[in-house]
């Protein structure tokens, strides 16, 4: 067949790539700051500062979101995919260090002695995103230092924060705006002296080892966690299952009906937060009276409530109360951090689940032999390596869902992209398929934001490794929904039903599979608007609108079929 693929080929961004990876064979440590200077060619559309002497906010804000926050401590970032590999270099109790996570990125991460970070990473995918943000926080963290030398009374940032004629001084000297400087005294928590006095105190510079390489052992790393599941929930080799992709919360809150009976409790914390948008939001709910409105915020209530220190208590009531119901969780241990929720449908209490789910008879739903096997979506591809090691022991699959996070060019954050084309690019395979969902099936649900079908999708290498000319090219080609996960799941699909392992560079027809497929993306970034992306914030409540309708049309639909599959 002609091949009429987009080429989104940049030389900036393979000279970056083929860069990175000749350094990484080393046997030793290399520095960070041997990149900066390709990392700065590739112009990133995530980084279009990189070169200049003034700080980029928003790719400095992109980088502290996805990195720990300890990294103002750490000397080294070393690399690895399990326990095993890490013993194998010297690092026998790497996880005994103290675990340490980034906000906006799931990635096992421990912080040792002499200043060592221990990331596990599941696949290249990791790789290509680990260090361009380790890079990119180096040339701002430097640059910043660079201006606040200027500063050598370092008491002079104590009242910065009550005092504005000195807060815009100070945006001033740091050569960006009063609004950029409030953005990353937001994201440091308030402790804008703090941090500026932390960077004032010395330079930063990194250096990254990564232990091992070899595909072979992110396969290893696959199976353990596969091992760890399938010891947990032996079941799921021995009845259909349906395979969802999300997070380890919207599937478990719909389904078990926790947030909804700890209303009360939830809505005493609400009087006492110091959010007062929030409760303006609550009586908004009210007035309008719409279900939907007031179970996704809950939801989100929930999820704030569980990380003060009254409401830690309510995990492990949660987790007691999701088992009574046939929901169990299995933690990923010694390898990657990809929690799996296995959903047993005959014991679901369908009087308390999520109102949006109750619209049909469902009580059939008791004599079901059928698991849904949901997953923390994993990053890039390390999709491929989870879905075709899920694929080798379930069997038989009844039906595949992916739903994440994605970019778009013609979107609004909190938006549904429903693709029926991805170009996927490390197949370099445009893969056309039916996807068994259109916008009449997640609209009903969505309160704030649009559904988009029919819409052709970008999988990327990561989320630095994009620059002007390649979203050029991508809307020229009418590429409008832009993620990291959808191609190596679809490759891993072709393998499903194929005797062969997926083509390169060609165009893949998926039509007439034996299971269900459907792939749902809601909208956390929009690049073509400078600083609109979760660099300068996150989804926050507004997010959970989209999340939540994804996930309720992908719940209707397996409980559709499960119906169907029983009625025979």
């Amino acid at each position: 067949m002609e091949r009429t693929v987009p080429n989104t080929a940049s030389d900036e961004i393979d000279l970056y790539l083929r860069t990175v990876y000749s350094l990484l064979r080393s046997t030793t440590e290399i520095q960070v700051r041997t990149l900066e200077e390709v990392h700065a060619g590739m112009n990133s559309s995530l980084h279009p500062g990189a070169r200049k002497t003034a700080p980029d906010p928003s790719a400095f804000i992109y980088s502290l979101l996805r990195l720990p926050d300890v990294m103002p401590k750490v000397e080294r970032v070393i690399l690895g995919q399990s326990t095993a590999v890490f013993a194998q270099h010297g690092y026998p109790d790497v996880e005994s260090w103290k675990p340490v996570s980034a906000r906006a990125r799931r990635r096992r991460c421990y912080y040792g002695p002499g200043g060592t970070l221990a990331c596990f990473i599941a696949s290249q995918s990791d790789i290509e995103d680990v260090i361009p943000s380790v890079t990119a926080y180096q040339i701002e963290w430097n640059k910043i230092h660079r201006l606040l030398q200027q500063y050598h009374n370092m008491e002079f940032f104590s009242t910065v924060d009550e005092n504005p004629d000195e807060f815009s001084n100070l945006a001033e000297a740091l050569e960006m705006s009063p609004d950029d400087l409030a953005r990353l005294s937001t994201v440091w928590g308030g402790k804008l002296a703090e941090r500026l006095r932390e960077i004032a105190s010395h330079p930063c510079s990194f250096r990254i080892h990564l232990l091992a390489g070899s595909l072979s052992e992110y396969w290893r790393a696959t199976r353990a966690w596969w091992e760890n599941i399938e010891a947990a929930q032996p079941a799921l080799l021995e009845r259909p299952v349906y395979l969802i992709s999300s997070n380890t919360h919207s599937v478990a809150n719909l389904l078990s009906g926790f947030a909804l009976k700890m209303e009360g409790e939830l809505l005493n914390h609400l009087e006492q937060d110091n959010h007062a948008s929030l409760r303006d939001e609550w009586r908004q709910i009210q007035q309008n009276g719409d279900p939907r409105g007031r179970e996704n915020f809950l939801y989100y209530l929930l999820k704030r409530y569980q990380q003060t220190p009254n409401g830690k208590s309510l995990v492990g009531l949660q987790f007691k109360h999701e088992q009574s119901v046939g929901i169990s969780r299995i933690q990923g241990e010694h390898t990657v951090d990809m929690e799996a929720q296995v959903i047993d449908l005959s014991r679901l209490n369908l009087d308390v689940m999520d109102s949006r789910l109750c619209g049909s008879d469902y009580a059939c739903l008791r004599e079901s032999d059928a698991l849904i096997l949901n997953i923390d979506y994993p990053l890039g591809m390390a999709a491929y390596n989870v879905l075709a090691k899920v694929a080798e022991h379930c069997s038989p699959i009844l039906g595949v869902y992916f739903m994440g996070k994605a970019a778009t060019l013609n979107g609004v954050m909190g938006d549904v992209m429903i693709p029926n084309v991805v170009h996927d690019e490390h197949s370099h395979n445009t893969y056309l398929f039916q996807n068994m969902f259109t916008a009449a099936d997640v609209a009903p649900y969505l309160l704030y934001g649009s559904v988009f079908d029919n819409q052709k999708s970008l999988t990327v290498l990561g989320t630095f490794l994009q620059n002007a000319r390649v979203m050029d090219v991508i809307y020229r080609e009418g590429y409008t929904d832009v993620e990291m996960e959808a191609g190596p799941y679809l490759s891993a699909v072709y393998e499903m039903f194929r005797p062969k392992r997926h083509p390169v560079n060609e165009i893949v027809n998926l039509y007439g599979l034996p299971f269900d497929l459907g792939v749902l993306h809601y909208v956390s970034d929009t690049p073509m608007s400078k600083g609109k992306n979760l660099g300068a914030g996150t989804l926050s409540y507004y997010g959970m609108d989209s999340t939540y309708a994804t996930s309720v049309a992908i719940l209707r639909r397996i409980f559709m079929l499960e119906k169907k599959r029983l009625k025979g």
